[in-house]
């Protein structure tokens, strides 16, 4: 049975996210628990669909700092200050990950922070 992928409004994305730089035999969570703030950053996907917080760590992993994202069917999308543009596929939840060239992963999640309010 077909079913077709709604497209959510950048208000329900809208807030700090935590990206995570995985290997091919690491899961986002197992790295998270690693500690390892070269691992991890956190960002901010603003409801005007700019972004904010760590982007220059982001940008260090895909290449381009993300400066404007907005929302896919199947996920969402980074646009960087030189137009490059980064899909993140919609996983688990609220998970989006991307597969890099060099065979690492990139994913965001909700941040920790945020889920506790």
């Amino acid at each position: 049975m077909a079913r077709s992928l709604l497209l959510a409004e950048p208000s329900q994305l809208a807030g700090q996210w935590r990206a995570v730089l995985a290997g091919p035999q690491d899961d986002a969570q197992t790295q998270a628990l690693q500690d390892k703030p070269s691992n991890i950053c956190v960002i901010e996907l603003k409801a005007d669909q700019t972004v904010g917080g760590q982007t220059d760590c982001l940008g260090h992993w895909l290449g381009d700092e993300p400066v404007h994202w907005f929302p896919e069917p199947d996920g969402l999308s980074l646009l960087g200050k030189q137009d490059a543009r980064v899909h993140l596929g919609l996983r688990q939840g609220q998970h989006y990950q991307v597969n890099l060239k060099s065979g690492l992963s990139v994913t965001l999640e909700r941040d920790i922070r945020e889920n506790a309010r």
